[in-house]
């Protein structure tokens, strides 16, 4: 149901099996002690949003800030509601008081696709820790204020509202509110794991005893936190019941243990339709364009930089580690030990890497790319050397600046030259 006179793309969209992603790294991501300045808000939610081309807007809803934090925070949200808009919806979040919605609806308004989440608590703790009342009085206030909220939000597309600490709520009062709200103009209903305690079944189970008892017209949302580290698990269990909108963030940045990943969860999605159907269904088509993968390690890494979060070689899908060989078979069948081409799919051309556990092989492609052709005695000599140097400084990989300069020297004199303690190494390098 339009807002107004705006189309709820994001509605649309979800009610025809597509799939949206409820950006939250510039906003839940500030619990996890990052600041993302506007400029750079900015910067992602296009980058985001051109990840599926002109369906941007159709594909990404973008949590751009909080307003009523700061002025800062209120102009950060403002700035990518104006200046985002053709590539996300932008979003703007709110506690459930009328000055906070009008806030909210200020920062956005006017923009293209623009949304305001509106947060009210579902459970009796939540509800009695935020506005100190029963669960059924915090949701029933709630009403109201997304009634006035649907009332007020001219020339903007949707009141989107946010059930806190939903899992521990009484599912049949979530699941009555949930409706309710719809019935008044609400355009999607995001159930939040607030404290990221689900179990995969669990999070199914949810998903569906809400969906059947809030009805058709009801568009759920999963919020799904990592605590247990089963934020991922939890979203997909959520999307394999029916909804089709889930909260993301890159990086996983949330709070505490953060959520989903974005580049994690979208990748999982898009790069392989047999998985996709094993997840959404066997007549699943997720998306009006669908996304560019190689974009995913490029936004990483700006994200990286701006938070100072970094990306390890355990990383997925966007580390360090993605496309990097350091031992034998691996080099020479790499499609063999690989669950997907990282070239193919993500861009990310296959690096050799040089460790304590390099075969003749490896360390010869190594020398070749730093400018060296090596014969089988140079070889076992050096990787005698790359051995002992990664044992003795207690590292693994030994940068490509150290082996160089140690190439020179080796490649410069007579083998005769070297130093007699690699002869005594020689039988433990492989060829």
């Amino acid at each position: 149901m339009p807002v107004g006179s705006r189309v709820d793309e994001v509605r649309e969209s979800a009610q025809a099996g597509r799939l949206v992603l409820f950006e939250e790294s510039a906003r839940d991501g500030a619990q996890a002690k990052t600041l993302m300045s506007a400029g750079f808000r900015v910067r992602l939610a296009r980058e985001q949003g051109a990840v599926f081309g002109a369906d941007g807007p159709r594909h990404v809803v973008f949590a751009a800030g909080f307003p009523s934090v700061c002025a800062q925070e209120f102009e950060a949200t403002r700035q990518v509601a104006l200046e985002a808009q053709d590539s996300v919806s932008p979003a703007a979040i709110c506690r459930g008081t009328a000055a906070d919605v009008r806030l909210a609806i200020s920062a956005v308004r006017g923009a293209a696709h623009a949304r305001v989440m509106v947060i009210v608590a579902a459970s009796e703790a939540t509800a009695r820790a935020l506005v100190h009342r029963s669960a059924r009085e915090a949701l029933a206030q709630g009403l109201e204020v997304v009634k006035e909220a649907v009332d007020l939000a001219a020339g903007v597309a949707a009141v989107d509202v946010c059930l806190v600490d939903a899992p521990r709520a009484d599912p049949a009062l979530v699941a009555e509110y949930a409706g309710a709200m719809t019935a008044q103009g609400a355009g999607t209903i995001v159930l939040a794991d607030t404290v990221g305690d689900l179990l995969p079944g669990q999070a199914r189970e949810l998903f569906t005893r809400v969906a059947r008892g809030a009805g058709s017209d009801t568009v759920l949302v999963s919020h799904l936190h990592n605590d247990l580290g089963l934020g991922l698990a939890n979203t997909l269990a959520a999307l394999e019941s029916g909804v089709r909108v889930a909260a993301c963030s890159w990086l996983g940045l949330a709070e505490r243990s953060g959520m989903v990943a974005t580049e994690q969860l979208l990748f999982l999605l898009a790069h392989d339709p047999a998985k996709a159907a094993r997840i959404l269904g066997p007549d699943c088509r997720p998306w009006w364009t669908a996304p560019d993968l190689t974009r995913l390690p490029g936004i990483a890494r700006l994200v990286s930089a701006e938070t100072g979060l970094p990306l390890t070689v355990t990383t997925p899908i966007v580390g360090s580690g993605v496309g990097a060989i350091s031992t034998g078979t691996p080099f020479t069948h790499p499609r063999t030990f690989q669950p997907y081409d990282p070239e193919r799919q993500l861009g990310v051309a296959p690096t050799v890497v040089l460790t304590h556990l390099a075969s003749g092989r490896v360390l010869r492609a190594v020398a070749e790319r730093l400018g060296h052709e090596l014969d089988q005695a140079q070889t076992r000599t050096a990787l005698a050397w790359v051995k002992d140097r990664a044992y003795r400084l207690g590292r693994a990989v030994v940068p490509d600046a150290d082996f160089a300069a140690y190439l020179d020297g080796l490649t410069a004199v007579p083998l005769t030259a070297v130093t007699p303690a690699a002869g005594r190494e020689r039988a433990d390098a492989r060829s």
